[in-house]
């Protein structure tokens, strides 16, 4: 294993921010253990930016996650602080940085996330490379975020399990996804839980427009799956379930709102391989000289790419066909 003189011992710091995403902690564990194997000495600070405002870090060692990979949310705790955005209490937290010696961050969460590290850095903080860390996967630059398909495997059983009482009991359901203004959670959900419709921002149904699909389908339908993008306006699905029983009163139409229970749980093999490889390329880039850049999917390549532009809307579902088979298929 590397060794480090005290001399040229590099500090590097770790937190998340945001919301939790399942997978966070494999990215924990191998930026702690990669780090350390690379000659850091490692730091981290619970609930995001709010640690640093605290000036509470503390250290990591190899063994301190040990048995975390298979855990859902994130050892190190994640939150937002509103007292971050202040310039003043950025410079409070810099200057705190700088007497700790930390040169280096690793900030693993989403767009709000990336602003903080890049404007600390701009400002003269610590080199960051970011870990897109979300469940909506709609961080632009990137094709997969980690959480992404924990939470569309946690909703798929949900719906499996709301497909047995909708079948016996000849109830029409609307499933309601997380996914904020993206629907790339209902659109993969709503495939693979064989859902006859699915309902995103980008791709919006009219209630007449649905009302009419629900009332004269190809093949006689005893129960029915709707699926549901939160679009930024959680519970959303209530006031459609009530327009449409006004327009097709011979149908018993019931809500589910999974909510947060899509950002919990124990990550799958695809969030836990991506969030090792992912974390461990954050520490390799820092050690290259690269930062205010984040590992990203590509291609289905892993590569270091530039922040997202934060005057640019979030990353959204551009492509109609799995909506359009989802349809196909349920008819």
């Amino acid at each position: 294993m590397p060794t480090k003189s005290h001399q040229d011992q590099k500090n590097l710091l770790l937190l998340t921010s945001g919301g939790d995403s399942p997978g966070m902690n494999a990215v924990i564990r191998a930026v702690v253990r990669s780090g350390h194997y690379h000659g850091f000495k490692v730091y981290a600070c619970h609930d995001g930016y709010q640690g640093l405002v605290d000036e509470k870090i503390f250290t990591m060692e190899p063994h301190s996650v040990a048995n975390c990979i298979q855990r859902g949310g994130t050892i190190i705790r994640s939150n937002r602080s509103h007292e971050f955005l202040k310039k003043e209490v950025r410079d409070k937290c810099r200057k705190f940085l700088a007497q700790e010696k930390i040169e280096y961050m690793v900030a693993i969460g989403g767009d709000g996330t990336y602003r903080g590290a890049a404007i600390l850095e701009e400002e003269g903080g610590p080199k960051t490379i970011g870990i897109p860390g979300t469940i909506d996967n709609d961080i632009v630059g990137t094709e997969y975020t980690i959480g992404f398909d924990t939470a569309r495997n946690t909703a798929l059983q949900a719906i499996d399990k709301i497909r047995d009482t909708a079948t016996s009991n000849s109830l029409y359901f609307l499933v309601e996804t997380m996914g904020r203004n993206s629907g790339f959670l209902a659109a993969d959900v709503g495939l693979a839980g064989g859902a006859e419709f699915v309902i995103t921002p980008e791709f919006p149904t009219s209630i007449p427009e649905l009302a009419k699909k629900i009332i004269s389908p190809r093949r006689k339908k005893q129960s029915l799956i709707i699926v549901v993008a939160e679009a930024d306006s959680p519970g959303r699905s209530f006031g459609m379930a009530q327009a449409l029983k006004l327009i097709t009163p011979g149908f018993e139409y019931r809500v589910c709102i999974l909510g947060h229970i899509q950002r919990g749980g124990s990550p799958t093999l695809l969030d836990r391989s991506a969030g090792s490889i992912m974390g461990n390329m954050a520490v390799e880039g820092l050690l290259s000289g690269k930062s205010r850049c984040m590992t990203a999917m590509q291609d289905g390549k892993y590569v270091l790419a530039p922040f997202p532009n934060p005057n640019q809307p979030s990353r959204r579902l551009t492509d109609e066909s799995i909506i359009k088979l989802t349809q196909i298929l349920a008819s």
